[in-house]
């Protein structure tokens, strides 16, 4: 039974999948339906933590908008992220990044990796 899942699962895998990591920050390209109308949003922010596995795996980007914390939770393989587009590369030593929804202003900026 878990091989049949499996297969159904790979084939609902995306063949390319932007290079990122948690710490970055990304720009999310996502479709809107707006009646019969389709168009692209752009979702800009740092990503706070990955979770799950194979075509299940998810993402979640933050965003200050206007002075209140704005968060999205995007599924990686879905048809309605058009791409992404990674920014800036942060410096990060932990894989969830939760205590930046306590930290306002400059507080709440990752540090840049330089290579």
């Amino acid at each position: 039974m878990s091989n049949i899942i499996k297969e159904i699962e790979a084939e609902q895998l995306k063949a390319e999948v932007a290079e990122f990591n948690v710490g970055d920050t990304v720009k999310v390209y996502g479709k809107i339906k707006e009646g019969n109308r389709e168009r692209i949003q752009v979702f800009e922010g740092v990503v706070i933590k990955r979770q799950g596995g194979s075509n299940r795996e998810t993402f979640t980007v933050r965003k200050n908008s206007n002075g209140i914390g704005v968060e999205k939770t995007w599924p990686l393989h879905s048809p309605n992220v058009e791409k992404i587009e990674v920014v800036r590369r942060g410096k990060v030593r932990r894989a969830k990044l939760n205590y930046l929804r306590d930290r306002v202003g400059k507080k709440a900026k990752v540090k840049e990796l330089v290579k």
